[in-house]
């Protein structure tokens, strides 16, 4: 008798905090995807840029020389932890594209410990103590989704998680889950004001695309308090990792300063049956939608 597919998979996401060493980033993140590979993950996905603090809250030359290129030391670790464990591994970078080209990526790693691709951070901030645009080329590989061995899953990064047209074209290719690796917190001090506002936003605009593409949300913090600049007050990562359900249920949700592991199941069956009662893919007015392709509509 033939063997009946498996259809749902588990998906994992690790909130970490990271130190200014990439050695001992690297290897953390190594025996963090491990444990949570012993707690029946199949697809895990590290949080923006991993493998150092966030170094974008300021403007240095002598940064650039964090990045690595494809093969390079994360996904030659990362193959090997792959195929080890039998787990698909979503793995976030600088990388170094060229001389003088780089970018913010996440590599997507089969099971079997075969890269299947990349993705590279559409949408660049450049905001106080977020200076991306000094660093990052936009990415130029559009919104892609890959068919790993448990799931077809997608990758945005971070400001990606505000546009809701990333998230669309990454579900129209038939994406389950939409993963959103991420460095987002407060400034010190802005938190007492803004910080349950941006943190409440944050969660509503990722939930939002959960529901209007009917498929699963995985967003991914970092947490913990880094100040790469002795004139700034630093930032204070959030946590707050999360997964919700196609209607935006939340199944797991992280705390805003502690190092977790989340696990989630993403139910096939369930998403059909959202997306027959709530056939928002049916409907789209496909004739209708020109206008989207200008900056504004004068």
């Amino acid at each position: 008798m033939k063997k009946k597919k498996k259809e749902n998979y588990v998906i994992s996401l690790l909130q970490l905090s990271f130190s200014s060493d990439v050695n001992k980033n690297l290897k953390k993140a190594v025996e963090w995807v491990k444990k949570a590979s012993k707690q029946g993950a199949e697809v895990v996905c590290l949080p923006e840029l991993y493998r150092s603090q966030y170094f974008c809250q300021k403007e240095d030359p002598a940064l650039f020389e964090l990045a690595e290129t494809i093969p390079g030391p994360s996904t030659n670790a990362f193959q090997k932890v792959a195929k080890g464990n039998k787990v698909s591994i979503i793995v976030p970078i600088f990388e170094k594209r060229a001389n003088g080209i780089y970018h913010n990526t996440a590599v997507v790693i089969n099971a079997d410990g075969k890269i299947l691709g990349q993705y590279r951070k559409m949408h660049i901030p450049d905001d106080p103590a977020f200076y991306e645009k000094y660093y990052f080329t936009p990415g130029d590989l559009g919104f892609k989704a890959f068919k790993t061995k448990t799931g077809k899953i997608g990758t945005l990064i971070c400001w990606d998680q505000w546009f809701p047209e990333g998230a669309r074209l990454t579900a129209l290719q038939g994406a389950t889950t939409l993963f959103y690796p991420t460095a987002i917190g407060w400034h010190p001090y802005e938190k007492e004001q803004y910080g349950k506002a941006q943190r409440d936003s944050w969660m509503t605009i990722q939930r939002s695309h959960a529901i209007a593409n009917g498929v699963y949300v995985a967003s991914v913090n970092r947490v913990g308090f880094e100040k790469t600049v002795a004139a700034q007050a630093g930032l204070e990562f959030w946590g707050s990792s999360f997964i919700c359900d196609p209607q935006g249920v939340i199944l797991a949700e992280a705390s805003t300063d502690k190092e977790e592991v989340l696990i989630a199941e993403v139910d096939l069956t369930h998403l059909e049956d959202v997306r027959r009662n709530w056939p928002f893919l049916r409907d789209r007015r496909v004739d209708a939608y020109g206008e989207m392709m200008k900056r504004f509509i004068d």
